[in-house]
Protein backbone atom coordinates (compact mmCIF):
# COMPACT_ATOMS: atom_id res chain seq x y z
CA UNK A 1 0.00 0.00 0.00
CA UNK A 2 1.65 3.93 -0.81
CA UNK A 3 2.17 6.26 1.62
CA UNK A 4 2.31 8.97 -0.05
CA UNK A 5 1.96 10.53 -3.43
CA UNK A 6 4.14 10.40 -6.80
CA UNK A 7 5.31 14.35 -7.33
CA UNK A 8 2.81 14.14 -10.32
CA UNK A 9 -0.53 13.75 -8.24
CA UNK A 10 0.99 15.76 -5.56
CA UNK A 11 1.41 18.74 -7.96
CA UNK A 12 -1.69 17.65 -9.27
CA UNK A 13 -3.67 18.05 -6.01
CA UNK A 14 -2.23 21.54 -5.38
CA UNK A 15 -3.37 22.81 -8.99
CA UNK A 16 -6.90 21.55 -8.42
CA UNK A 17 -7.02 23.28 -5.25
CA UNK A 18 -5.71 26.49 -6.26
CA UNK A 19 -8.42 26.51 -9.33
CA UNK A 20 -11.20 25.95 -6.70
CA UNK A 21 -9.50 28.76 -4.57
CA UNK A 22 -8.76 31.20 -7.02
CA UNK A 23 -11.79 32.85 -8.22
CA UNK A 24 -14.13 35.90 -7.86
CA UNK A 25 -12.73 37.13 -5.12
CA UNK A 26 -9.12 36.35 -5.95
CA UNK A 27 -9.16 39.16 -8.92
CA UNK A 28 -11.38 41.81 -7.85
CA UNK A 29 -9.87 42.23 -4.15
CA UNK A 30 -5.80 42.69 -4.93
CA UNK A 31 -6.29 44.67 -7.45
CA UNK A 32 -8.22 47.08 -5.45
CA UNK A 33 -5.99 46.57 -2.56
CA UNK A 34 -3.23 47.81 -4.52
CA UNK A 35 -5.02 50.71 -5.28
CA UNK A 36 -5.85 51.12 -2.25
CA UNK A 37 -2.40 51.09 -0.57
CA UNK A 38 -0.47 52.60 -2.99
CA UNK A 39 3.33 53.46 -1.92
CA UNK A 40 2.03 51.16 1.81
CA UNK A 41 1.53 48.28 -0.33
CA UNK A 42 4.09 46.12 1.11
CA UNK A 43 2.13 46.10 4.48
CA UNK A 44 -0.70 45.82 2.96
CA UNK A 45 -0.07 42.74 1.06
CA UNK A 46 1.31 40.54 4.34
CA UNK A 47 -1.79 41.45 5.80
CA UNK A 48 -3.41 40.47 2.99
CA UNK A 49 -2.22 37.06 2.17
CA UNK A 50 -2.37 36.38 5.70
CA UNK A 51 -6.36 35.92 5.29
CA UNK A 52 -6.07 35.02 1.35
CA UNK A 53 -3.39 32.41 1.66
CA UNK A 54 -1.60 31.39 4.82
CA UNK A 55 -5.40 30.67 6.78
CA UNK A 56 -7.02 29.09 3.92
CA UNK A 57 -4.18 26.70 3.51
CA UNK A 58 -4.10 26.00 7.09
CA UNK A 59 -7.96 25.96 7.05
CA UNK A 60 -7.35 22.69 4.64
CA UNK A 61 -4.71 21.33 6.75
CA UNK A 62 -6.80 21.82 10.20
CA UNK A 63 -8.90 18.78 8.47
CA UNK A 64 -6.07 16.74 7.59
CA UNK A 65 -4.30 17.04 10.91
CA UNK A 66 -7.19 16.16 13.09
CA UNK A 67 -8.56 13.40 10.76
CA UNK A 68 -12.12 14.89 10.13
CA UNK A 69 -14.40 13.61 7.86
CA UNK A 70 -14.96 17.27 6.85
CA UNK A 71 -15.95 20.20 8.35
CA UNK A 72 -19.06 19.01 10.15
CA UNK A 73 -16.49 16.22 12.12
CA UNK A 74 -13.97 18.99 12.93
CA UNK A 75 -16.46 21.69 14.36
CA UNK A 76 -18.72 19.02 16.55
CA UNK A 77 -15.44 19.07 18.50
CA UNK A 78 -16.96 22.42 20.09
CA UNK A 79 -20.41 20.19 20.66
CA UNK A 80 -22.68 18.69 18.21
CA UNK A 81 -25.91 21.57 18.01
CA UNK A 82 -22.64 23.56 17.05
CA UNK A 83 -21.09 21.44 14.06
CA UNK A 84 -24.37 21.61 12.55
CA UNK A 85 -24.84 25.14 13.02
CA UNK A 86 -21.69 26.21 12.45
CA UNK A 87 -21.34 24.20 9.05
CA UNK A 88 -24.40 24.72 7.52
CA UNK A 89 -23.95 28.52 7.96
CA UNK A 90 -20.39 28.29 6.57
CA UNK A 91 -21.13 25.84 3.47
CA UNK A 92 -24.46 28.24 2.62
CA UNK A 93 -22.55 31.45 2.72
CA UNK A 94 -19.59 30.20 0.52
CA UNK A 95 -22.33 28.61 -1.48
CA UNK A 96 -25.72 29.24 -2.82
CA UNK A 97 -26.04 32.25 -0.60
CA UNK A 98 -22.87 34.90 -1.51
CA UNK A 99 -20.07 32.87 -3.08
CA UNK A 100 -21.41 31.08 -6.35
CA UNK A 101 -23.48 33.28 -7.31
CA UNK A 102 -21.10 36.45 -7.05
CA UNK A 103 -18.98 34.53 -8.80
CA UNK A 104 -21.19 34.17 -12.08
CA UNK A 105 -22.25 38.36 -11.53
CA UNK A 106 -18.92 39.40 -10.95
CA UNK A 107 -17.71 37.31 -14.55
CA UNK A 108 -20.76 39.56 -16.19
CA UNK A 109 -20.01 42.13 -14.23
CA UNK A 110 -16.38 43.15 -15.25
CA UNK A 111 -16.31 40.81 -18.26
CA UNK A 112 -19.12 40.75 -20.29
CA UNK A 113 -20.45 44.23 -19.45
CA UNK A 114 -18.32 46.66 -20.66
CA UNK A 115 -18.76 45.66 -23.68
CA UNK A 116 -22.40 46.09 -24.09
CA UNK A 117 -24.05 49.20 -25.53
CA UNK A 118 -26.48 51.52 -23.34
CA UNK A 119 -29.23 50.45 -25.40
CA UNK A 120 -28.85 46.65 -24.47
CA UNK A 121 -31.25 45.50 -21.47
CA UNK A 122 -28.42 44.74 -19.12
CA UNK A 123 -31.01 42.71 -16.62
CA UNK A 124 -31.94 40.24 -19.72
CA UNK A 125 -28.72 39.86 -20.61
CA UNK A 126 -27.50 38.70 -17.28
CA UNK A 127 -30.29 36.42 -16.62
CA UNK A 128 -29.03 34.49 -20.37
CA UNK A 129 -25.17 34.37 -19.14
CA UNK A 130 -26.24 33.26 -15.79
CA UNK A 131 -28.07 30.65 -17.02
CA UNK A 132 -25.26 29.36 -19.60
CA UNK A 133 -23.06 29.76 -16.69
CA UNK A 134 -24.52 27.51 -14.37
CA UNK A 135 -25.01 25.11 -16.76
CA UNK A 136 -21.90 24.07 -17.25
CA UNK A 137 -21.18 24.57 -13.19
CA UNK A 138 -24.20 21.87 -12.74
CA UNK A 139 -23.06 19.65 -15.84
CA UNK A 140 -19.07 19.54 -14.25
CA UNK A 141 -20.82 19.25 -10.16
CA UNK A 142 -22.23 16.01 -11.44
CA UNK A 143 -19.29 14.17 -12.45
CA UNK A 144 -17.19 15.14 -9.05
CA UNK A 145 -14.87 12.20 -9.79
CA UNK A 146 -13.80 14.15 -12.64
CA UNK A 147 -12.97 16.98 -11.19
CA UNK A 148 -9.73 17.10 -11.08
CA UNK A 149 -9.36 16.48 -15.12
CA UNK A 150 -12.17 19.44 -15.46
CA UNK A 151 -10.83 21.26 -12.98
CA UNK A 152 -6.65 20.86 -13.18
CA UNK A 153 -6.07 19.66 -16.47
CA UNK A 154 -8.36 22.27 -18.74
CA UNK A 155 -9.80 24.87 -16.69
CA UNK A 156 -6.83 25.95 -14.97
CA UNK A 157 -4.33 26.12 -17.76
CA UNK A 158 -6.62 27.96 -19.64
CA UNK A 159 -7.37 30.90 -16.73
CA UNK A 160 -3.54 31.37 -16.41
CA UNK A 161 -2.83 32.05 -19.77
CA UNK A 162 -5.95 34.74 -19.78
CA UNK A 163 -4.50 36.34 -16.66
CA UNK A 164 -0.63 35.70 -17.39
CA UNK A 165 -1.40 37.94 -20.49
CA UNK A 166 -3.10 40.91 -18.86
CA UNK A 167 -0.59 41.42 -15.83
CA UNK A 168 2.71 40.67 -17.59
CA UNK A 169 1.76 42.87 -19.93
CA UNK A 170 0.68 45.45 -17.39
CA UNK A 171 3.81 45.07 -15.29
CA UNK A 172 6.56 45.26 -18.08
CA UNK A 173 4.73 48.53 -18.73
CA UNK A 174 4.47 50.47 -15.52
CA UNK A 175 2.31 53.62 -15.76
CA UNK A 176 3.85 54.80 -12.22
CA UNK A 177 6.54 53.68 -9.45
CA UNK A 178 4.76 52.18 -6.61
CA UNK A 179 6.44 54.15 -4.40
CA UNK A 180 4.59 57.54 -5.75
CA UNK A 181 1.26 56.72 -5.03
CA UNK A 182 -0.44 58.15 -2.47
CA UNK A 183 -2.65 55.82 0.55
CA UNK A 184 -6.13 56.18 0.70
CA UNK A 185 -6.57 56.76 4.67
CA UNK A 186 -7.36 53.36 5.43
CA UNK A 187 -3.92 52.58 4.76
CA UNK A 188 -1.73 55.54 5.83
CA UNK A 189 -1.21 54.66 9.20
CA UNK A 190 -2.78 50.74 9.32
CA UNK A 191 -2.16 49.14 6.12
CA UNK A 192 -1.14 45.64 7.40
CA UNK A 193 -4.32 45.31 9.53
CA UNK A 194 -6.31 46.97 6.81
CA UNK A 195 -5.26 44.66 4.20
CA UNK A 196 -5.69 41.82 6.46
CA UNK A 197 -9.20 42.53 6.49
CA UNK A 198 -9.45 42.50 2.86
CA UNK A 199 -8.59 39.73 2.55
CA UNK A 200 -12.10 38.71 4.45
CA UNK A 201 -13.78 39.45 0.81
CA UNK A 202 -12.00 36.53 -0.82
CA UNK A 203 -13.90 33.71 1.82
CA UNK A 204 -10.94 31.78 1.18
CA UNK A 205 -10.47 31.08 4.88
CA UNK A 206 -13.56 29.80 5.17
CA UNK A 207 -13.16 28.11 1.73
CA UNK A 208 -10.23 26.08 3.20
CA UNK A 209 -12.45 24.87 5.64
CA UNK A 210 -14.96 23.49 3.01
CA UNK A 211 -12.32 22.50 0.45
CA UNK A 212 -10.47 20.08 2.67
CA UNK A 213 -12.95 17.22 2.35
CA UNK A 214 -13.02 17.12 -1.27
CA UNK A 215 -8.61 17.43 -1.13
CA UNK A 216 -9.10 14.32 1.29
CA UNK A 217 -11.25 12.43 -0.78
CA UNK A 218 -8.96 13.41 -4.23
CA UNK A 219 -5.73 12.05 -1.94
CA UNK A 220 -7.76 8.94 -0.99
CA UNK A 221 -9.03 8.50 -4.89
CA UNK A 222 -5.44 8.06 -5.52
CA UNK A 223 -4.52 5.20 -3.34
CA UNK A 224 -3.58 7.18 -0.05
CA UNK A 225 -5.31 5.33 3.22
CA UNK A 226 -3.62 5.62 6.29
CA UNK A 227 -5.31 8.97 7.85
CA UNK A 228 -1.80 10.66 8.75
CA UNK A 229 -0.27 9.72 5.29
CA UNK A 230 -3.65 12.00 3.83
CA UNK A 231 -2.69 14.35 6.38
CA UNK A 232 0.73 14.99 5.34
CA UNK A 233 -0.04 15.05 1.75
CA UNK A 234 -2.97 17.73 2.27
CA UNK A 235 -0.29 19.44 3.81
CA UNK A 236 2.50 19.36 0.94
CA UNK A 237 -0.07 20.01 -1.75
CA UNK A 238 -1.10 22.96 0.24
CA UNK A 239 2.36 24.68 0.48
CA UNK A 240 2.24 24.24 -3.27
CA UNK A 241 -1.20 25.77 -3.93
CA UNK A 242 -0.20 28.37 -1.11
CA UNK A 243 2.92 29.74 -2.83
CA UNK A 244 1.00 30.31 -6.84
CA UNK A 245 -1.40 32.04 -4.98
CA UNK A 246 0.65 34.35 -2.93
CA UNK A 247 2.65 35.11 -6.48
CA UNK A 248 -0.68 35.86 -8.33
CA UNK A 249 -1.28 37.87 -5.62
CA UNK A 250 1.86 39.99 -5.03
CA UNK A 251 1.76 40.45 -9.16
CA UNK A 252 -1.84 41.65 -9.24
CA UNK A 253 -1.56 43.86 -6.07
CA UNK A 254 1.58 45.60 -8.08
CA UNK A 255 -0.38 45.78 -11.24
CA UNK A 256 -2.94 47.45 -8.94
CA UNK A 257 -1.08 50.00 -7.62
CA UNK A 258 0.57 50.83 -10.91
CA UNK A 259 -2.56 51.41 -12.38
CA UNK A 260 -2.89 54.34 -10.18
CA UNK A 261 -1.14 56.17 -12.43
CA UNK A 262 -3.12 55.95 -15.27
CA UNK A 263 -7.19 56.18 -13.17
CA UNK A 264 -8.60 57.12 -10.27
CA UNK A 265 -8.97 55.11 -7.48
CA UNK A 266 -12.11 52.97 -8.65
CA UNK A 267 -15.40 51.69 -6.56
CA UNK A 268 -14.50 48.10 -7.03
CA UNK A 269 -11.86 46.11 -8.31
CA UNK A 270 -13.52 44.76 -10.90
CA UNK A 271 -13.71 48.13 -12.62
CA UNK A 272 -10.00 48.47 -12.10
CA UNK A 273 -9.61 45.15 -14.07
CA UNK A 274 -11.80 46.49 -16.76
CA UNK A 275 -9.88 50.00 -16.96
CA UNK A 276 -6.35 47.62 -17.07
CA UNK A 277 -7.28 45.53 -19.88
CA UNK A 278 -8.69 47.67 -21.78
CA UNK A 279 -5.56 50.58 -21.52
CA UNK A 280 -2.92 47.74 -22.12
CA UNK A 281 -4.92 44.99 -24.33
CA UNK A 282 -6.64 47.60 -26.52
CA UNK A 283 -9.78 46.31 -27.97
CA UNK A 284 -8.99 42.57 -27.54
CA UNK A 285 -8.32 43.71 -23.47
CA UNK A 286 -11.99 43.31 -23.29
CA UNK A 287 -12.64 39.64 -24.31
CA UNK A 288 -9.01 38.76 -22.19
CA UNK A 289 -10.67 40.07 -19.51
CA UNK A 290 -14.23 38.14 -19.92
CA UNK A 291 -12.39 35.01 -20.42
CA UNK A 292 -9.93 35.29 -17.54
CA UNK A 293 -12.51 36.30 -15.30
CA UNK A 294 -15.45 33.94 -16.62
CA UNK A 295 -13.01 30.64 -16.01
CA UNK A 296 -11.46 32.00 -12.90
CA UNK A 297 -15.01 32.03 -11.01
CA UNK A 298 -16.44 29.08 -13.63
CA UNK A 299 -13.65 26.34 -11.78
CA UNK A 300 -14.61 27.62 -8.38
CA UNK A 301 -18.25 27.65 -8.42
CA UNK A 302 -17.67 23.68 -9.61
CA UNK A 303 -15.93 23.19 -6.50
CA UNK A 304 -17.94 24.70 -4.13
CA UNK A 305 -20.78 23.00 -5.76
CA UNK A 306 -19.27 20.27 -5.22
CA UNK A 307 -17.54 20.83 -1.81
CA UNK A 308 -21.41 21.82 -0.48
CA UNK A 309 -23.07 18.87 -1.73
CA UNK A 310 -20.84 16.35 -0.20
CA UNK A 311 -21.19 17.88 3.42
CA UNK A 312 -24.55 18.30 2.91
CA UNK A 313 -25.19 14.43 2.23
CA UNK A 314 -22.59 13.41 5.28
CA UNK A 315 -24.45 15.46 7.57
CA UNK A 316 -27.85 14.32 6.60
CA UNK A 317 -27.15 11.10 5.29
CA UNK A 318 -30.59 9.88 4.83
CA UNK A 319 -31.80 13.31 3.16
CA UNK A 320 -31.33 13.75 -0.76
CA UNK A 321 -28.92 12.31 -2.82
CA UNK A 322 -25.48 14.34 -4.06
CA UNK A 323 -27.31 14.84 -7.49
CA UNK A 324 -30.54 16.63 -5.93
CA UNK A 325 -28.30 18.87 -3.24
CA UNK A 326 -26.07 19.79 -6.18
CA UNK A 327 -29.21 21.01 -8.63
CA UNK A 328 -30.75 22.67 -5.72
CA UNK A 329 -27.86 24.79 -4.71
CA UNK A 330 -27.06 25.64 -8.25
CA UNK A 331 -30.48 26.48 -9.27
CA UNK A 332 -30.81 28.94 -6.29
CA UNK A 333 -26.85 30.59 -7.13
CA UNK A 334 -28.56 31.22 -10.20
CA UNK A 335 -31.74 32.84 -8.72
CA UNK A 336 -29.74 35.08 -6.37
CA UNK A 337 -27.00 35.50 -8.68
CA UNK A 338 -29.46 38.29 -10.86
CA UNK A 339 -30.12 40.65 -7.68
CA UNK A 340 -26.67 42.27 -9.13
CA UNK A 341 -23.11 42.12 -7.99
CA UNK A 342 -23.55 44.98 -5.57
CA UNK A 343 -26.20 43.67 -3.88
CA UNK A 344 -24.89 40.36 -3.01
CA UNK A 345 -21.54 42.18 -1.46
CA UNK A 346 -23.27 44.26 0.45
CA UNK A 347 -25.52 41.34 2.14
CA UNK A 348 -21.95 39.23 2.59
CA UNK A 349 -20.20 41.56 4.50
CA UNK A 350 -21.71 41.25 7.91
CA UNK A 351 -21.99 37.38 7.57
CA UNK A 352 -18.06 37.41 6.41
CA UNK A 353 -17.42 39.95 10.06
CA UNK A 354 -19.34 36.96 12.25
CA UNK A 355 -17.79 33.81 10.45
CA UNK A 356 -14.33 34.82 9.88
CA UNK A 357 -13.23 35.16 13.23
CA UNK A 358 -15.23 31.94 14.07
CA UNK A 359 -13.11 30.25 11.13
CA UNK A 360 -9.91 31.04 11.79
CA UNK A 361 -10.31 30.14 15.89
CA UNK A 362 -11.50 27.01 14.81
CA UNK A 363 -8.42 26.51 12.21
CA UNK A 364 -6.23 27.51 14.83
CA UNK A 365 -7.52 25.23 17.89
CA UNK A 366 -7.76 22.59 15.60
CA UNK A 367 -3.85 22.76 14.50
CA UNK A 368 -2.78 23.08 18.04
CA UNK A 369 -4.90 20.89 19.85
CA UNK A 370 -2.40 17.98 20.05
CA UNK A 371 -1.38 20.25 23.21
CA UNK A 372 -4.30 19.98 24.72
CA UNK A 373 -5.63 17.20 23.82
CA UNK A 374 -8.59 18.62 21.22
CA UNK A 375 -10.32 18.94 24.86
CA UNK A 376 -14.13 20.21 24.31
CA UNK A 377 -13.44 22.19 26.97
CA UNK A 378 -11.01 24.28 26.01
CA UNK A 379 -12.64 24.60 22.46
CA UNK A 380 -16.33 25.55 24.28
CA UNK A 381 -14.22 28.27 25.86
CA UNK A 382 -12.48 29.76 22.92
CA UNK A 383 -15.64 29.29 21.02
CA UNK A 384 -18.03 31.12 22.97
CA UNK A 385 -15.93 33.93 23.58
CA UNK A 386 -14.97 34.94 20.15
CA UNK A 387 -18.87 34.15 19.24
CA UNK A 388 -19.58 37.11 21.43
CA UNK A 389 -17.17 39.50 19.72
CA UNK A 390 -18.46 38.54 16.50
CA UNK A 391 -22.06 39.19 16.73
CA UNK A 392 -20.74 42.75 17.37
CA UNK A 393 -18.32 42.99 14.21
CA UNK A 394 -21.34 41.52 12.47
CA UNK A 395 -23.90 44.00 13.98
CA UNK A 396 -21.08 46.89 12.90
CA UNK A 397 -21.71 46.16 9.59
CA UNK A 398 -25.63 45.62 9.17
CA UNK A 399 -26.87 48.59 6.82
CA UNK A 400 -27.94 51.31 8.63
CA UNK A 401 -31.57 50.48 8.47
CA UNK A 402 -31.00 47.44 10.50
CA UNK A 403 -28.76 49.57 12.21
CA UNK A 404 -31.31 51.82 13.49
CA UNK A 405 -33.97 49.08 14.31
CA UNK A 406 -31.50 47.67 16.42
CA UNK A 407 -30.29 50.86 18.33
CA UNK A 408 -27.16 49.56 16.96
CA UNK A 409 -25.57 53.09 18.28
CA UNK A 410 -25.63 52.24 22.06
CA UNK A 411 -24.15 48.53 21.28
CA UNK A 412 -21.71 49.67 19.20
CA UNK A 413 -20.66 51.68 21.90
CA UNK A 414 -19.94 49.60 24.79
CA UNK A 415 -18.45 47.39 22.02
CA UNK A 416 -15.86 50.16 21.53
CA UNK A 417 -15.68 50.32 25.17
CA UNK A 418 -14.12 46.59 25.98
CA UNK A 419 -12.89 45.38 22.85
CA UNK A 420 -9.59 46.29 21.93
CA UNK A 421 -8.81 46.99 18.41
CA UNK A 422 -13.28 46.52 17.55
CA UNK A 423 -12.25 49.98 15.29
CA UNK A 424 -10.03 47.93 13.01
CA UNK A 425 -12.01 44.85 12.86
CA UNK A 426 -10.32 42.81 15.22
CA UNK A 427 -12.52 42.98 18.55
CA UNK A 428 -12.39 39.52 18.64
CA UNK A 429 -8.52 38.69 19.26
CA UNK A 430 -8.47 39.62 22.73
CA UNK A 431 -11.93 38.07 23.71
CA UNK A 432 -10.73 34.44 21.75
CA UNK A 433 -7.40 34.64 23.97
CA UNK A 434 -9.63 35.01 27.20
CA UNK A 435 -11.04 31.96 26.03
CA UNK A 436 -8.45 30.12 25.71
CA UNK A 437 -6.67 31.14 29.31
CA UNK A 438 -9.80 30.21 30.89
CA UNK A 439 -10.49 27.22 28.66
CA UNK A 440 -6.80 25.84 29.63
CA UNK A 441 -7.24 26.68 33.28
CA UNK A 442 -10.72 24.95 33.65
CA UNK A 443 -9.12 21.67 31.69
CA UNK A 444 -6.03 21.96 34.27
CA UNK A 445 -8.61 22.28 37.12
CA UNK A 446 -11.35 19.56 36.31
CA UNK A 447 -7.88 17.13 35.33
CA UNK A 448 -6.72 17.64 38.87
CA UNK A 449 -10.20 17.14 40.33
CA UNK A 450 -10.30 14.19 38.81
CA UNK A 451 -6.82 12.80 39.61
CA UNK A 452 -7.78 13.65 43.39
Amino acid sequence: MMNKLTSKQRILVAVTLFGMFFGAGNLIFPVHLGQLAGKNVVAAMIGFIITAVTIPILGVAAIGNTHSDGLHSLSTKVSKGYGYFFTCLLYLTIGPFFAIPRCATTSFTTGVEPMLSQSVNKSLVLFVFSFIFFAFVLFFSLRPSKITVWIGKIINPLFLIFLGILVITALLNPAIKVSEVIPEEAYQNAALFSGFIEGYGTMDAIAGLAFGIVVIDIIRDMGLKDNSDIAKEVLKSGVITGVLMAVIYIATIVMGAQSRGLFELSANGGIALAQISNHYLGKIGSLVLALTITFACLKTSIGLVTSCSQAFVRMFPKGLSYNNWAIIFTVFSFGVSNIGLSNIINYSVPVLMFLYPLAITLILLALTGDLFNHDKVVYQSVIAFTLIAAIFDLIKTLPASLQNVLQADILLQFARKILPFFDINLGWIVPSLIGLILGLLLRFALEKHEST
